[in-house]
């Protein structure tokens, strides 16, 4: 317990990098695997084996992001950032994250059903507000108030908590594409339809895009907790 106390900082910190290594590499999986999901040379078999593959490299990525903001909180209370958290607060925090992370692995579990679509639905419901208070947070830290304490040299926090926010934003989009794979692929399963096969490629393509933006999001938000520039 000692050494967990001595080294929280520098243990926060190796899991915070884990984390984002994983949120940035499981999504250039996915991104490389969708080219096979919408191939119609491929058989439908060969192309949901494909799109499995994509679900179980996505499910890293997802624990990434879930950690980041708790493990980023945590850190942002080691340094005084966030006062909020002193004391109990820490713990209802990560038990707040810790509920959300079980509703991404349930949704991942029961992707094929009903109730994971349902399961899945509600955590994104939940990023709405998440979302808000972010850039919330990150707006009364840059006005000098709010829950958040920043100033000259730690502006580089708030930063990081917007685009953190902004991501979340892109990975509605794309998690929203995941969850119409599964539900187009269900239709094609049953009969030939160049409709659902239009919209998975139309889909797919817009999906790409935001693909890259997410990327650049994403490395500007390592950027800014690697210098902490301002």
């Amino acid at each position: 317990m000692d050494f967990l106390t001595a080294n929280e900082l520098s243990i926060l910190r190796w899991v915070h990098i884990i984390a984002m290594v994983y949120w940035l590499g499981g999504e250039w999986g996915v991104f490389q695997t969708s080219y096979h999901v919408t191939n119609r040379n491929l058989s439908l078999e060969e192309r949901r084996r494909h799109m499995e593959t994509a679900y179980r490299i996505d499910i890293l990525a997802r624990t990434g992001i879930v950690l980041l903001l708790p493990l980023g909180l945590h850190m942002g209370k080691l340094f005084g950032f966030v006062p909020i958290l002193e004391g109990n607060g820490v713990w209802w925090m990560w038990l707040f994250f810790i509920v959300w992370l079980a509703m991404t692995w349930t949704a991942f579990f029961k992707r094929e059903t009903d109730m994971g679509i349902k399961v899945t639905r509600t955590e994104e419901l939940l990023r709405y507000p998440l979302i808000a208070a972010l850039f919330i947070a990150a707006f009364l830290a840059f006005n000098g108030s709010g829950p958040i304490v920043s100033g000259e040299g730690s502006y580089w926090y708030p930063s990081k908590m917007a685009l953190y926010g902004f991501a979340l934003i892109i990975g509605l989009f794309l998690r929203l594409v995941m969850r119409r794979w599964t539900e187009r692929f269900r239709i094609l399963a049953m009969r030939d339809d160049p409709e659902q096969e239009a919209a998975l490629e139309r889909e797919i393509a817009q999906a790409r895009i935001s693909a890259y933006i997410y990327w650049i999001t994403i490395s500007t938000v390592c950027f800014l907790g690697a210098v902490k520039p301002f």
